[in-house]
């Protein structure tokens, strides 16, 4: 864990007492990717798993849509720069966008998404069903992962699932680069992921509600919010949305029908 934490000394008060403590802080690092050797963008990001960030990121902006697109991903840790070649035209990335620079917040600096993209997208229908009981069950365990968060409360997490449990999970300082993390090691390790569920701490807006249609995901849960956009889309898609998932308390607000209450 060393490697996405940093060691800071702190003053720390409580009540009226005062003391210098040793406390740890996420990382965060900048990470350009340069697609067919063009500079594309560069994502503030905790700095694992950048080869997964950079597909992730390329398939949810729609630059790939399948592994036989991604020829070579290098990985320069020192100068924090991840170089991609596709099989796609090398003007691609300087005819969609200039060059951007994305935030860690909440928000982006730059948001490639607009609620037209619905509409070039099919309804997801899925037969998948899952028991209150066992969405409980994955939060849980969503929650006792989270060793950078639970260092530094400074971190996103994501996890592709089934009903199972867990088969990945991801974090990072920005909750859309921890699904692209999910994402961009489903697209290089061939994990198929229609009809898994997606588990976030993180906000549901639309562009976050898109990514996982783009993988026809069927349910998104989140221990967050949704935004009402967020909840428009997953209507209009057929995704089931699950917030404030904590304890034995989840609310549904689209979809409903794929969860059963145990």
């Amino acid at each position: 864990m060393k490697d996405v934490t940093a060691p800071v000394n702190i003053s720390r008060i409580a009540g009226q007492s005062q003391e210098r403590v040793p406390d740890a802080v996420a990382r965060e690092t900048p990470l350009t990717i340069i697609l067919n050797n063009r500079e594309l963008v560069t994502l503030l990001c905790s700095p694992e798993k950048p080869d997964y960030l950079a597909a992730g990121f390329l398939a949810s902006e729609g630059f790939v849509s399948v592994k036989s697109e991604i020829k070579k991903i290098a990985v320069d840790s020192q100068r924090g720069i991840v170089r991609v070649e596709t099989t796609g035209s090398d003007n691609v990335a300087a005819e969609t966008m200039h060059h951007r620079f994305i935030t860690s917040g909440c928000g982006r600096g730059a948001s490639f998404y607009s609620a037209a993209d619905a509409a070039t997208m099919s309804k997801i229908e899925s037969t998948l069903q899952i028991s209150s009981a066992a969405v409980f069950v994955l939060m849980k365990d969503f929650q006792h992962r989270s060793e950078v968060y639970r260092a530094t409360g400074g971190v996103h997490s994501a996890a592709l699932c089934d009903a199972n449990g867990i088969a990945i999970f991801a974090e990072d300082i920005g909750r859309h680069n921890a699904i692209d993390k999910i994402f961009g090691q489903c697209l290089l390790e061939d994990i198929p992921a229609a009809d898994k569920l997606i588990i976030t701490s993180g906000r549901i807006s639309s562009e976050i509600l898109l990514k996982v249609a783009r993988r026809n995901i069927p349910v998104i849960i989140s221990k967050s919010a949704p935004t009402d956009l967020g909840v428009r889309l997953a209507q209009d898609m057929g995704i089931t949305l699950i917030g404030f998932a904590r304890g034995n308390r989840m609310n549904i607000y689209a979809h409903e029908s794929r969860i059963t209450v145990e």
